[in-house]
C-alpha cells in the first residue's frame, strides 16, 4: 500500500491511499488518528491503513497536488554507505580523503541532521541550489521512514542535495553545504514495508533533463550499499529519541563526475523500485 498526503478538493490537506490511478482521501479520524504521522506510529499501520473508511473523494494522481509525505518527524542522512559515494567524497577533498575511507570501512557510520519539515519539498515543487556554491549536485537516496520507536514502517525517495565545493573546501562546512532553504525532496508518497521489494532487488534510477535534453542518466543497485538497514538505524537511535518519527535517507550511490554540476531549471528525476517517480525542478535565489 502507498499513502500519500496530498490537497484535497477544498484545498485542505489529507492522507490518501494509491488505488489504480486514483489517490483515495482516508477518514482518518475514525480510526482515531489525525495525520500521517501518527498513522505512521501505529501498532500495524497496514492493517490500520486498509480498515481507515475512505471520505468518498478520489483524486487522479496525474491532477493531484501532492505535498511531502512528512508532518514534524526529522529528516536525517547516512552518507558514505556506498563505494561510488566514498570515491566521490574522497575527490572532492584531499585534506579529507582519509576520513572518508575509514568511515566507509569503520563499524560507526557518518550520520548527519538533514532537514527540518519546512526545508522539505515534494513531487513537483522546486529544489534549490545554493546561491553561493558553484558545484551542486542531486543525491536520490532510498528513504526509511521510521516510527517513534524506530522500526521501519515504510520507503520513501529522498533527494539530499548537496554543494559539494563547500564540503569539499573543509569538511566541517558538511552542514552548510547539505542542510538549507529547500535542500531535500521526499516523496511522491511512502509504500509501506509489507509491499516493498527485498532490498537487493530495489533499483535506483536518476536522470537529468535540461531544456528538454538529457544531461545524466545513471542507475545502481540498494545491493551495493556496504550497510544494511538495520544498522543505520541502531547507530540513529544511540542516545537519540524521535517522538514524532524520522526519516532516514540511506547513502547514494549514484555521484555525477566533477565536470557536472546543476543548473537552475534542470529537471530531476529519481525512481525506486516499489515506490515510484519524484521530480523536482532546480531553482536559485
Amino acid at each position: 500500500m502507498k499513502l500519500a498526503k496530498l490537497l484535497n478538493g477544498a484545498g485542505s490537506p489529507c492522507v490518501a491511499r494509491l488505488v489504480g490511478e486514483d489517490l483515495e482521501v482516508m477518514d482518518l479520524e475514525a480510526v482515531g488518528v489525525k495525520s500521517l504521522a501518527a498513522l505512521l506510529a501505529v501498532e500495524d499501520v497496514s492493517a490500520t491503513a486498509a480498515s481507515t473508511p475512505a471520505t468518498g473523494e478520489r483524486i487522479p494522481t496525474s491532477s493531484a497536488r501532492l505535498l511531502p509525505p512528512i508532518d514534524g518527524q526529522e529528516v536525517w542522512a547516512a552518507g558514505v554507505t556506498y563505494k561510488r559515494s566514498q570515491t566521490a567524497r574522497m575527490e572532492e577533498s584531499e585534506a579529507a580523503a582519509s576520513c572518508y575511507d575509514r568511515v566507509y570501512n569503520s563499524p560507526r557510520p557518518e550520520i548527519f541532521f538533514k532537514a527540518t519539515p519546512h526545508r522539505v519539498r515534494g513531487h513537483a515543487d522546486a529544489l534549490r541550489i545554493r546561491e553561493d556554491a558553484s558545484w551542486n549536485v542531486p543525491e536520490p537516496e532510498l528513504t526509511l521512514v521510521l516510527s517513534p520507536s524506530l522500526r521501519i514502517v515504510g520507503f520513501t525517495i529522498g533527494n539530499d542535495m548537496s554543494s559539494r565545493d563547500i564540503e569539499g573546501d573543509n569538511p566541517l562546512y558538511l552542514p552548510q553545504a547539505k542542510m538549507y532553504d529547500q535542500c531535500c525532496g521526499l516523496g511522491p508518497w511512502i509504500t509501506l514495508a509489507a509491499d516493498m521489494p527485498p532490498a537487493h532487488e530495489i533499483d535506483i534510477h536518476l536522470q537529468i533533463r535540461r531544456r528538454d535534453e538529457v544531461v545524466f542518466d545513471q542507475s545502481t543497485s540498494v545491493r551495493e550499499m556496504a550497510r544494511s538497514f538495520e544498522d543505520l538505524v541502531s547507530w540513529l537511535r544511540r542516545d537519540n529519541s524521535f517522538p514524532q518519527g524520522a526519516f532516514l535517507l540511506t547513502g547514494t550511490g549514484i555521484v555525477p563526475d566533477s565536470d557536472f554540476t546543476l543548473q537552475p531549471l534542470d529537471q530531476v528525476q529519481i525512481t525506486i523500485s516499489g515506490i515510484g517517480t519524484l521530480s523536482n525542478g532546480i531553482v536559485q535565489g
